[in-house]
């Protein structure tokens, strides 16, 4: 391998419900894993530390420069309805190599945003997605994998030994 810069974003699109975005987004935002800290001091101890107590609630987001009613009807839809939403992206090494990235997204639109309209300008329109299930790959290679029960990174459970405890 190269010693020349790799995995340089080049492009991307999004898909919402199966249906292609090429050519509409204009900014599309990947959920951030964060973990959920808590600050603990107890009895001897001089230095307080932070201890993992789990995880954020994952979000994503993206914008279109269209006025697009098939994505603004997937918002507000009945508890128990989910949609997917695929980012991909072409990550391209400085040697030349093109490689796909993937991002897996289902959950629920919570946001539908049609911005500020203006004669003679592109009106952007504004999407938040909260997550129920997110799968990130680069290569068919599987970096993150999260659902409200379960995380796990590089295919390993971070989970996996809280979830035995629980006898689930």
């Amino acid at each position: 391998m190269s010693d020349m810069p790799r995995y340089i974003l080049r492009n991307c699109t999004i898909f919402a419900d199966r249906v292609s975005k090429l050519g509409q987004a204009s900014e599309i935002s990947l959920p951030v894993p964060t973990e959920k800290l808590e600050e603990l001091r107890n009895a001897g101890m001089v230095l307080p530390i932070d201890i993992p107590m789990g995880y954020e609630k994952l979000e994503a987001s993206f914008k279109l420069t269209a006025f697009d009613p098939q994505v603004i009807t997937l918002f507000g839809l009945a508890v128990g309805v989910e949609k997917e939403f695929m980012v991909t992206g072409a990550l391209v090494h400085e040697d030349g190599t093109i490689i796909n990235a993937t991002a897996y997204i289902r959950g629920r639109l919570m946001k539908n945003d049609h911005g500020d309209w203006k004669p003679g300008e592109i009106g952007e329109n504004e999407f938040s997605i909260t997550l129920r299930y997110y799968r990130l790959e680069v290569e068919g290679r599987t970096l993150i994998e999260a659902d409200p029960f379960s995380v796990s990174i590089g295919g390993a459970s971070q989970t996996g030994g809280i979830r035995a405890a629980l006898l689930v």
